[in-house]
């Protein structure tokens, strides 16, 4: 291996080298400062127009221009052919497009997720087994954090493909509590009860009323649904509250859940 001898080093700390160097570094500050006060100013200016995931590609697009124009003076700086280097990459380009078609076709699937605007950032969605809230959407994929703080990336081709719900996209849900009380229970007193403990719950809403529905009656019991509304943002305290006090309730009443037998032993 060829190592460099002082004098080749000298060379290359000329005092024209390091104009050049330094030339350089003050274009790239120049412009990546420039970039990212247009991407601030057009977010600024926007931002009560479009939504946050629009504004996001907006930024993104902003700064992968500017960064790429940077590199372009950067290496007209070096003197290299800048038109015989985009004509061997349009070449190179060709070869990965046919090498790229998943991409392309997350591209294509991001335009129309973007523009059908099924969920937003911030929003909670379930996927297929995942749930959480939404935190970017790009042309690519969707990023999710789950409730239990896992990073979750979605490729869009797979979200256009698949069942997406929105949890959050109203402002308020319903709650629906699903049991199976013994035959024989009083079904007056049931639904009594369980209007008493949503009218006694803050986070219960009045309006819509809540739902009182008997199913069927089943295998082993009375199969009944108690539906109630709350607003989006109670769902945990609305939960937890009401499981408690219908548990609580119609324990006191006397009305018992069915139970299905064991299962024979072998």
């Amino acid at each position: 291996m060829h190592l460099l001898m002082p004098d080749e080093l000298r060379s290359l700390f000329t005092l024209d080298a390091l104009l050049v160097v330094a030339r350089i570094l003050v274009v790239l500050l120049v412009t990546l400062l420039v970039v990212r006060l247009i991407a601030f100013v057009t977010i600024q200016i926007f931002k009560k127009r479009f939504s946050q995931q629009t504004l996001m590609i907006m930024k993104k697009t902003i700064i992968y221009s500017g960064v790429t124009i940077a590199w372009m003076i950067v290496l007209a700086q070096f003197g290299l052919n800048l038109t015989a280097l985009l004509g061997a990459a349009g070449i190179a380009g060709i070869a990965i497009g046919f090498a790229a078609q998943t991409s392309v076709s997350n591209v294509i699937s991001g335009v129309f997720l973007i523009s059908e605007k099924s969920f937003s950032v911030g929003d909670v969605i379930r996927v297929g087994a995942f749930t959480g809230t939404v935190l970017t959407i790009d042309l690519l994929s969707v990023k999710i954090r789950t409730f239990d703080n896992q990073y979750i990336r979605v490729p869009n081709e797979t979200l256009i493909k698949s069942e997406v719900t929105n949890i959050t996209r109203f402002p308020i849900r319903r709650y629906n509590m699903e049991f199976v009380v013994k035959f024989g229970s009083d079904l007056a007193l049931l639904k009594e009860i369980l209007l008493d403990c949503a009218r006694s719950n803050t986070n219960c809403l009045d309006e819509p009323e809540p739902l009182f529905v008997i199913n069927t009656f089943g295998r082993y019991g009375i199969e009944v649904l108690f539906g109630i509304w709350f607003v989006k943002e109670d769902f945990l305290a609305v939960r937890n509250s009401m499981m408690t006090s219908v548990h609580t309730a119609l324990q006191e009443a006397g009305i018992e859940f069915a139970i299905a037998p064991p299962l024979p032993q072998v």
